[in-house]
């Protein structure tokens, strides 16, 4: 029973960073990430901060010395303040812990930061872009809330939306295989509210049919298209000052596009489907530029071991 719980504890934290990253205060983009033709800047720090916090903090059991992220940051772009107001902000939301050694100040992770930056590397690395292990089934929530409870509306779509599902009509949603509706429900309150159901579709409805109506996969493909015009060139961002600034916009980028896309079945989707040469394109240049960045960021970053 304790480790059902630790679970449920997991999903109900993880959910809360979910509002808090959807909550739009975030600091402005970084002034160094613009894509190609001068397109506008498609990262915010605080998602930038995730994928450094993802990529060098995670799993070593170390703080960083806010003196040197603010270094590693200012080649991206983000100036000194809105370092500082980011991790501010995320101590404030127990995503960060401050350790204090002498004059200095070091960023450390806690243990919901911890959780949420796995979840994130599950995505990333296990989950991949492309479904092909669907089993025909589909998880459907069906739900009707009085204009009263706005709020909580728009919260529970919120949290569909993040986990993969799509409206197929007025309160009802759907999403390719099983998924745990106990976890998208009790953080909201809503289980009075909602139905729940596993199906397959039966003719005359066809499973292309559910996807065509619930998702937009023009939009999911234009996401994916603009990456690849960002990336797939000869010369990447090449206002990037070096490969560790790279690193951590091409990791940005990519878990901007795996969190928005639903994962569909690869069985409906075209053939020419791009985040297939997308995630192919992700993952040969994350390690291209990895022995370049890790020896940089060796080099410029001061942590602190933590017991």
């Amino acid at each position: 029973m304790t480790s059902v719980n630790n679970v449920h504890n997991i999903k109900l934290r993880v959910y809360s960073l979910r509002v808090t990253l959807s909550s739009g205060d975030d600091p402005a983009p970084a002034a160094g990430a613009e894509g190609a033709a001068g397109q506008r800047p498609s990262a915010r720090p605080q998602s930038l901060m995730f994928s450094f916090l993802g990529i060098y903090v995670l799993g070593r059991g170390t703080g960083v010395y806010s003196g040197s992220i603010i270094d590693v940051f200012a080649r991206i772009g983000v100036s000194e303040e809105a370092v500082r107001s980011t991790l501010a902000r995320m101590v404030k939301r127990n995503l960060l812990v401050r350790h204090r050694q002498g004059r200095k100040v070091y960023f450390g992770l806690t243990s919901h930061a911890e959780e949420v930056l796995q979840d994130g590397h599950r995505r990333i690395w296990e989950t991949g872009a492309v479904n092909r292990d669907w089993d025909g089934t589909w998880t459907l929530v069906g739900f009707s809330l009085p204009d009263s409870r706005r709020r909580e509306r728009h919260d529970l779509r919120s949290q569909l939306i993040w986990e993969g599902f799509g409206p197929l009509q007025s309160g009802l949603w759907i999403a390719p295989g099983d998924k745990d509706a106990v976890a998208i429900l009790t953080p909201l309150g809503l289980d009075e509210h909602v139905t729940v159901l596993r199906a397959q579709a039966c003719k005359p409805t066809e499973a292309a049919d559910l996807v065509r109506k619930a998702f937009d996969t023009s939009e999911i493909a234009e996401g994916y298209r603009a990456f690849l015009q960002r990336w797939d060139t000869g010369r990447p961002l090449p206002s990037a000052p070096d490969d560790l600034a790279r690193q951590l916009v091409l990791h940005t980028d990519w878990l901007q596009l795996v969190r928005q896309d639903p994962h569909l079945p690869a069985g409906h989707l075209p053939q020419d489907w791009p985040a297939i040469r997308a995630e192919k394109c992700f993952r040969s240049l994350a390690k291209k530029y990895e022995p370049v960045a890790g020896r940089l960021a060796g080099q410029v970053l001061d942590v602190l071991e933590l017991t």
